[in-house]
């Protein structure tokens, strides 16, 4: 008897052992395909985890860029409404050759058309001259954000978007979100590099299964030097015989952040993609976060929202 009882006591702590691993295995970070080059997002559609971003790049950058970059082997090109390069995204995806089913398209409403957000997905995709956007996010947390995310969630229903998520949103407007969404954010974009790694948003966002995209995750145009010659990352860099930037992106995907860095420059591009053949060492990441100051370089306050809020483009009247 008691050898039974010592037996059912043993079966027990095993399976709690189990489903205690099972949890922790579920709330911890969100695992990157290094092999694949992808992450599996909450909703199970393949997203590249590198990509290229296309951030005050001209039309004509933004079309040799995404054509430079799709021939590199790049899958994920992210713009925006307001980047006003939608249509030279849709022309370099076209030129490139690549099949539009195997390229990730990423791009945002911006807050002025929030209140008619069914309308402007339909003119995203005219603009972009594709039947369907991978990923679709909002831009900024002002203006009436909770009706156009249930505008995204049917354009999900309808075939046009496949996944939705945030850009910019903190923890109260994403939990604003949540408590009337039918679905969850896949992705949350926002401002990371090794000066500033989210720490704090990356926990926040556990629950949830959402995966933290990173921009400016070089430091941001203007901004980049600092992190470039940066010494813990020089040193990193040497040990590797790696470029500074090939560090910093490294560090970004085993740190679990989709990173997607912007460049017209085509060795740029090549070399910001050149970074699965190597992998930083538990002490170099440990390094790289003793760099972390706590925040970026865009502070969100009510002045910031105003100032977006009184921005309206008119979309279309680009080349």
């Amino acid at each position: 008897m008691k050898r039974t009882l010592f037996i059912i006591f043993n079966l027990v702590i095993c399976i709690s052992v189990l489903i205690g691993c099972k949890a922790t295995q579920t709330s911890s970070e969100i695992a990157f395909d290094f092999e694949k080059k992808i992450v599996i997002l909450n909703n199970g559609i393949e997203m590249p985890i590198l990509g290229l971003g296309t951030y005050l790049l001209s039309p004509e950058q933004t079309e040799n860029s995404v054509y430079n970059a799709l021939a590199t082997g790049v899958r994920l090109i992210d713009t925006a409404n307001a980047y006003m390069n939608e249509r030279a995204v849709g022309r370099g995806v076209k030129k490139s050759g690549v099949p539009r089913e195997d390229i990730f398209i990423i791009t945002k409403l911006w807050v002025s058309s929030y209140d008619y957000a069914a309308e402007e997905i339909d003119e995203t995709l005219a603009r972009l001259d594709m039947d369907y956007i991978d990923l679709l996010l909002l831009h900024q947390p002002y203006g009436n954000y909770l009706e156009a995310w249930k505008a995204m969630e049917n354009a999900v229903s309808e075939g046009k978007v496949r996944s939705i998520g945030l850009s910019n949103f903190y923890e109260e407007k994403f939990s604003e979100i949540i408590d009337i969404a039918a679905i969850t954010p896949a992705v949350l974009q926002v401002e990371s590099n090794p000066f500033f790694h989210q720490t704090e948003m990356r926990e926040f966002l556990k629950p949830y299964g959402t995966v933290l995209n990173a921009w400016f995750p070089l430091g941001g145009r203007g901004n980049t030097q600092p992190l470039f010659s940066n010494e813990i990352i020089t040193e990193i860099a040497e040990a590797h015989e790696k470029t500074s930037a090939q560090v910093i992106l490294r560090w970004h995907l085993q740190a679990g952040n989709i990173a997607i860095p912007g460049s017209s420059n085509p060795n740029h591009i090549r070399e910001n993609f050149d970074i699965f053949g190597f992998e930083l060492t538990e002490e170099e990441m440990q390094s790289i976060k003793t760099l972390d100051r706590g925040h970026g370089v865009l502070e969100y306050t009510d002045e910031v929202g105003e100032l977006f809020l009184s921005w309206t483009f008119d979309f279309n009247d680009q080349e």
